[in-house]
Parts: C-alpha cells; structure tokens; sequence
C-alpha cells in the first residue's frame, strides 16, 4: 500500500485553551494541547506521508449526527458566557442531573450555568476558537472519507480536538463534535459500517450516536469504566438497542494491558467486524493506550501500534482513520507512524 495521505490544519491552533479542570484539580498545560497535532503532523509528514488540506463541507453532514441545539451553542455560548461576566475560559459548574428537582429536565436558555446543560464534564474548557477549530476537525474527518470514497484504501484525519465522548446533544472529554460519527454518516453512502474504537476511553459518543441503528457497527476496547472515564458507560452488556440491538460491542479491559493481551482482545472486536461485513471501517484512534500516557492504565508499546495497525488492516476493507485521545506527547509522532505503517503493511 501507498503511504496513507494525512488530513491536516491550522485551524485547530484556535483551540488553545491555557487550563483545564480536572478530577477537581486546575491542569496546566492541558492534556489536549496544540502540540499534539503538532507533533503527529511533523512525524508523519517526515516519513513521507502526503499531506492534504481538509476541505470545508458545510453544516449539513455535521447535522446527520448532531443535534442543532447543541451546534447553535457551540457557535454562539462562549460569546454569552462571557457577556454575563464569565472568564475567559468557559468551564460550567453546574449540572442538571435527573434528581436536581422539578427544574433538572430544563434548558435555561441563557446565563452563565448553561453551558452545563450541553456539557457534561468540568475537563472540556471551550475558548474563542473553540468551535472553528470543532469544525474544521470535522472537515478532516469528512475530507478524509471523501478520499476512500474515491478508492483510497486508507486515509488519516489528524482531528484536534478529537471528537468520541461527543454525543447527539452534548459534548465532554475534550470533544465537541463527534469526528468519528460524522465520518462514519459520510460513508454510509457506499453500505453499512463499522467502527472501531482503540482509544483508552470508551467513546461513549460514538456509541450514543449509533445506539439504535443497524446500518453501523460500534465496537469499543478500553479501560474498565469502574476505574476509568467516562465511568458510566463501556460496560459489556451494553450491546445496543432497538433496531441496532447487538450492532453495538464493548470490551473493557484491566489496567496494565499489554501489546499481546490487547491485541487478542482486538483479534475478537476483529471478529465480530468480519461478521458485521460493512463496506468501509471507521477507526477511532487513540494513543493514550501507550504505556507512558498520563491519563491511561494501559502498556502498549510503540511497537505495538504498528501490530494494531496491521490487525485493522487485516480487515480488507477501506478505512478512515481519526485521531483521537494520546496524550504522552513527546511519543505521539512515533506512535502514530507506527500505527500507519502498520495499516500499510496489513493493507
């Protein structure tokens, strides 16, 4: 296979928020930084990986998998924010669970607690540039899926801020729109789908999104949701519902995994991809599965991404590949070449 052709902006830069809070603790710099995509983007074109220019594909395909209230805020809730005396980092405090009243199940509408509503976590700071750089990560992922539509066998959307904790209606865990989703409702044009998660998280997004319906299959690998984020959801019974009943399969994970363990878990996700039999594979990237991520229990070596990329590969069929989480950022570049020659040599 020819080297994969990544799909890489600037716009992300927009999103550059300078704290974040998380697990009740200020983070600076955050996790999910600029330098990421920077990092990712230098290695990959070193190595011979053309680059491509996302290309601007309007509201509409964001829209399949998105709720309009959810994008209005997005565009238009750090502006309000910040007119009713919010700092300059957006970061709500204040959630409406089911058990807060009478008044737990309403859209405010306006002021500074509504972005709680919308958001379902303290660890997603949104900034001015917040949203355009959301949409032009969705643009990756969509020009992307463009060029396997076209007959590329693989391509690479180097999405940031990522995207698989963002559902229908909300946003969390450094997403805000969903990459994936919104790749995965692009291709559905050419037969049914799968997805395949390899973050550390369960992308519980992306699950939400595809809950019920038949045409994609959602298939996730990561930490136990007992220890880890988002902690609510990712557990084996959950398997879809409606008429996506059993199109939907999650396989959580004891901390400490390693390369021979994970990828035997992801010879079984495999598995049950061959039977889906989709036209094309959506993968949700993440290298926050490495040994020395901050934020993950796992202990996947470089070498392992690459055994990673040749069991998805294996697979035989077109595939985009979106990036997620990883957050050990001095390994993100090599992490990511490996996991592309590893599509290249199983391809």
């Amino acid at each position: 296979m020819d080297p994969v052709p990544v799909v890489a902006g600037d716009a992300h830069r927009a999103h550059d928020p300078p704290y974040e809070v998380n697990y009740g603790e200020v983070v600076r710099p955050v996790y999910e930084r600029v330098e990421r995509a920077e990092r990712i983007r230098d290695a990959l074109a070193a190595a011979g990986h053309p680059l491509v220019e996302p290309a601007p594909h309007g509201i509409e395909p964001v829209l399949a998998v998105h709720e309009p209230g959810l994008l209005g805020f997005l565009e238009q809730g750090w502006a309000a924010w910040r007119a009713d005396g919010g700092p300059e980092v957006l970061i709500p405090d204040s959630f409406p669970i089911p058990r807060l009243g009478r008044g737990g199940g309403r859209d405010l509408g306006g002021g500074v607690g509504r972005p709680g509503w919308f958001c379902f976590d303290t660890a997603t700071p949104m900034v001015a540039g917040s949203f355009s750089a959301a949409l032009a990560a969705a643009d990756a992922a969509l020009t992307a899926a463009d060029l396997v539509a076209a007959g590329a066998a693989a391509a690479y959307a180097l999405c940031r801020p990522p995207g698989h904790h963002a559902g229908p209606g909300y946003y969390g865990g450094f997403c805000f729109l969903n990459n994936a989703a919104i790749a995965a409702r692009s291709l559905h044009r050419l037969g049914r789908v799968a997805v395949v998660d390899v973050d550390f998280h369960h992308g519980n997004g992306t699950q939400d999104v595809f809950w019920e319906d038949p045409e994609v299959l959602y298939v996730s690998l990561h930490g136990d949701p007992a220890g880890h984020y988002p902690h609510f959801t990712g557990a084996a019974d959950e398997t879809g519902g409606g008429a996506g009943a059993g199109t939907n399969r999650n396989l959580p994970l004891p901390d400490g995994t390693g390369d021979d363990e994970y990828l035997a878990s992801l010879a079984e996700a495999m598995a049950v991809v061959a039977g889906f039999d989709p036209a094309t594979l959506v993968v949700s990237a993440g290298f926050d599965t490495f040994a020395g991520d901050p934020i993950g229990a796992f202990q996947v070596t470089t070498g392992g991404f690459r055994r990673i990329g040749a069991a998805l590969a294996a697979a035989g069929r077109p595939t985009v590949v979106v990036q997620e989480g990883g957050y050990a950022v001095e390994a993100l570049g090599a992490n990511a070449l490996a996991l592309l020659r590893g599509v290249q040599e199983g391809g």
